[in-house]
């Protein structure tokens, strides 16, 4: 990679397995999404490093990220960015819907990656867009005072495939290379799938691979867009589509635990400022992550229980220069609180 986009990895060497071993350090579980997504940033960012005159046109390649909201797809891409080192922003789409003037809405959008990348226009022009939400635009839906998901679905298809837009009087940003990440829960999509999911067209017998068949048969077909409601142009321009699962309870405690930003650890570096050591029990975990489970919006509930649980000595500790320790053996227990000898 010899332009902007070198620049963007500088120092890393940017193979799918860098790429997806960068996020396990962040995002836990959702191994094939991450496969997926981490193929499709090493194609597209290839594509520009070794762009000639000579050579063949490749289509760029945006991506679909479809799962249950709380998965970590926000997440994802965001991991991604700072790997990567590209600008990075978001938008969703249901406020998109909501505006009476979506290609205003879409030019800020496009005036902030350019902001992201504090004015370096090729940097800008390399850089992610992820825009949440886009389940919502289903054809044939609207919103009241604003565009209707179709509209807003046919206004995104220019930039996604690439075009000059003009950011004010002066300047134009071209989002040929920029990549463009879309996600959404899709509700009822999986029940569209199920009714197509064979491909009956292939013929099987005992030598074929049946792991690949099933991978075939699992993923998510363009056609399932069409019913659930997204339009043909659309889709076609979303042609890498990666699934995320729902977050066990397992996985919920290794989110708070195991990334290197982890909630835990963050809160663990915030009273070790105040010369106090953070201890919580695996029964404590667990029990934030059942109580977050039974709420089914993934990891958003996991914060808002932990910090719950955390309040009373975030309160108290900075006045009490005693305590040196702090152990949470269970959700619905005082906390014990060691002081000093």
């Amino acid at each position: 990679m010899e332009n902007s986009s070198s620049q963007a990895a500088a120092g890393k060497r940017l193979t799918p397995s860098a790429i997806a071993a960068y996020l396990d350090q962040y995002v836990v579980g959702q191994d094939e999404a991450k496969k997926k997504l981490a193929v499709a940033v090493y194609s597209h960012y290839r594509k520009l490093g070794k762009r000639r005159p000579d050579e063949v046109a490749v289509s760029k390649s945006n991506i679909l990220l479809i799962g249950p909201t709380g998965t970590g797809k926000t997440l994802m891409c965001e991991t991604l960015s700072h790997f990567l080192r590209v600008p990075f922003v978001t938008a969703n789409a249901t406020s998109l819907a909501q505006s009476k003037y979506v290609n205003e809405e879409i030019e800020a959008l496009l005036l902030r990656l350019l902001e992201k990348a504090q004015g370096d226009l090729a940097l800008a022009q390399s850089g992610i867009v992820f825009i949440d939400e886009v389940d919502k635009l289903k054809s044939g839906g609207s919103e009241q005072h604003g565009s209707s998901g179709e509209s807003v679905q046919h206004a995104l298809l220019k930039i996604m495939e690439g075009a000059s837009v003009r950011l004010g009087a002066t300047r134009s940003i071209d989002t040929t290379d920029i990549l463009f990440i879309c996600a959404g829960a899709f509700v009822g999509l999986e029940s569209i799938a199920a009714s197509s999911h064979a491909y009956g067209f292939i013929a099987t017998s005992e030598a074929d691979d049946e792991e690949i068949l099933d991978r075939l048969n699992s993923r998510v077909k363009p056609t399932d867009l069409f019913k659930f409601g997204l339009i043909p142009e659309f889709t076609g321009r979303l042609p890498i589509i990666a699934s995320l699962d729902n977050l066990s309870r397992e996985l919920l405690v290794k989110i708070m635990v195991e990334p290197r930003n982890s909630i835990y650890n963050q809160f663990r570096e915030i009273l070790k400022d105040e010369g106090v050591e953070l201890v919580i029990e695996e029964a404590a975990f667990r029990q934030i992550a059942e109580m977050a489970y039974e709420y089914k919006v993934g990891a958003r509930s996991v914060r808002g229980i932990f910090e719950e649980m955390l309040v009373p000595v975030l309160f108290a500790i900075p006045d009490r220069p005693e305590v040196r320790k702090v152990v949470f053996k269970s959700l619905f227990e005082e906390p014990v609180l060691i002081t000093a000898a």
